[in-house]
């Protein structure tokens, strides 16, 4: 059971987002972004949570550019809430912890239900 977020590059974005049993959310930072570390925290506690029910996955853009140009990605951080091969929400900008939670517990909620 995944319960850190997961460190993904372009190469593996396909299997391990796309191709994912787990709905994943993925992050989509870079190192100098002041807003990225500080939603940082709130996603390593939240990978911890959701263990088992929901992947936490960062991409560094400045490393991994290919996967966030192909979204469309403009600003960071820029989180994707992707099940089954499929963007189901995008969040761009850092959230309060509060914020977050809610958010992720109703993409998971949403998809126990299919």
């Amino acid at each position: 059971m995944i319960d850190q977020p997961v460190h993904v590059s372009d190469a593996e974005f396909q299997h391990t987002v796309l191709e994912a049993d787990l709905p994943t959310v993925v992050d989509f930072w870079a190192p100098w972004c002041g807003p990225c570390r500080v939603v940082a925290p709130t996603l390593d506690k939240l990978a911890k949570e959701f263990a088992g029910k929901l992947i936490v996955a960062k991409v560094n853009t400045d490393e991994n550019p290919d996967w966030a140009q192909r979204y469309h990605v403009q600003g960071i951080p820029t989180m994707l809430f992707v099940a089954r091969g499929k963007v189901i929400h995008r969040q761009v900008g850092a959230l309060p912890e509060a914020m977050l939670r809610e958010v992720i517990t109703q993409f998971v909620e949403t998809l126990s239900e299919d």
